[in-house]
């Protein structure tokens, strides 16, 4: 359809939905089809052509569609935004009309998609909005859900059910982009309750555990973070290296964390060696190569998102550090001015003993060492067994 008429257009849209086409009656109502470049669609006067053409609710959902390629001609993307949202609001309608059937979840997955896209088109150019137009996309988007969670039917094939997953990962892209992680848990909670869970397509699988990953990483659960971005990464497509290079730039620390550290054939593979000048730091505990380290690839953790958790891991270099003065020192009573020394070593010139102990005392109380401080004799008691224990089994 990127030529013909504006009839021949209506026409072929009323017989596909007629005869119950899903995908390609999606593909007759998406933005991202040959057919937007079509200019006989572009009519003056769209809403009487559409109307009396096309059964209801159909005939709405054609004219907003239409209504919003001719604004995004015009590159008038808020005009785009309100004609797509209201495009969404009837597909909620023939959605709820369809009471025994779900093959318009296509239509509803390509609207739903097209309106998350058009209104980041529209934040961009309204920088004043803040996240709020993405906000009402957002409310649009939970109609849609709310019409597949309340479709208590239990056949595999004809359940809206099906169609959750979907939508709950557009919801997880718009909440991440505005920073409202809070509004993730009920969703969450809703498909991980599902009976459908594991009958969801393996690539919308893919897509909801990297985000529920990265909730989990904020979250500072990084067993499960590790679980949901692994799965993420084992599963996805082979020749995917750029989503590859995205779930690793949240698994890589997450696994440091942990105490794992990735190989530099690794990060070479997948353009991330902003990581492994702080693998080396980490591991020796050099604090003054976490601090560089941090300061040379700063853009990149804050893009990612990872500042604040790549920032943690130099409480994993404090206790790689102290467990190097423990080697060797070789004994199980340590003064507190080894350990103060070695941090002097490692940049922090300035540290006192006072400072020190505080280090110490934090180290124990994460269960990074056990032992004890006797202020007494200004001496770290250590266990005789394990008293440094691994870091994978303290999360």
């Amino acid at each position: 359809m990127a030529t013909g008429s504006l009839n021949q257009y209506i026409q072929f849209v009323e017989r596909v939905y007629r005869t119950g086409q899903g995908n390609i009656l999606a593909r007759l109502l998406s933005l991202r089809d040959e057919h937007v470049a079509n200019k006989n669609l572009r009519s003056s006067d769209i809403a009487s052509l559409v109307e009396g053409n096309c059964v209801a609710p159909l005939d709405e959902i054609v004219v907003c569609h239409l209504l919003c390629l001719k604004a995004l001609h015009m590159y008038d993307y808020m005009e785009a935004y309100n004609s797509q949202s209201h495009c969404v609001t009837a597909v909620v309608k023939l959605l709820q009309n369809q009471k025994e059937e779900n093959w318009c979840l296509p239509l509803m997955y390509t609207v739903c998609l097209d309106l998350r896209l058009v209104a980041q088109k529209a934040e961009a150019t309204s920088p004043q909005s803040n996240g709020k137009i993405l906000e009402k996309a957002a409310e649009s988007l939970l109609a849609c859900f709310r019409v597949c969670a309340a479709d208590n039917r239990t056949s595999d094939d004809d359940t809206k059910r099906l169609g959750m997953l979907n939508l709950v990962n557009q919801l997880l892209k718009v909440y991440f982009r505005i920073n409202k992680l809070h509004l993730c848990k009920p969703l969450i909670r809703a498909i991980d309750s599902s009976p459908f869970k594991d009958q969801f397509p393996l690539a919308q699988q893919i897509t909801y555990r990297y985000f529920v990953g990265r909730k989990a990483m904020f979250d500072s659960d990084y067993r499960s973070a590790d679980e949901f971005l692994s799965f993420a990464l084992e599963n996805c497509h082979r020749k995917s290296s750029k989503n590859k290079r995205l779930i690793l730039t949240y698994l890589i620390p997450v696994k440091m964390l942990l105490g794992f550290m990735p190989s530099k054939a690794l990060l070479e593979k997948y353009d991330l060696l902003q990581f492994w000048d702080l693998v080396s730091a980490v591991k020796n505990g050099n604090l003054r190569g976490i601090d560089q380290v941090m300061e040379d690839h700063e853009s990149f953790f804050i893009r990612a998102g990872i500042y604040l958790i790549v920032e943690k891991l130099k409480i994993t270099a404090y206790r790689n550090l102290f467990r190097k003065v423990y080697l060797a020192e070789n004994s199980h009573q340590i003064e507190i001015a080894s350990f103060q020394a070695a941090l002097q070593i490692m940049g922090q010139e300035d540290v006192d003993s006072d400072e020190t102990q505080c280090i110490v005392a934090n180290l124990i109380y994460d269960g990074k060492i056990k032992g004890y401080i006797s202020y007494q004799h200004k001496k770290v008691v250590v266990s005789k067994q394990n008293a440094f224990p691994p870091l994978s089994s303290l999360y």
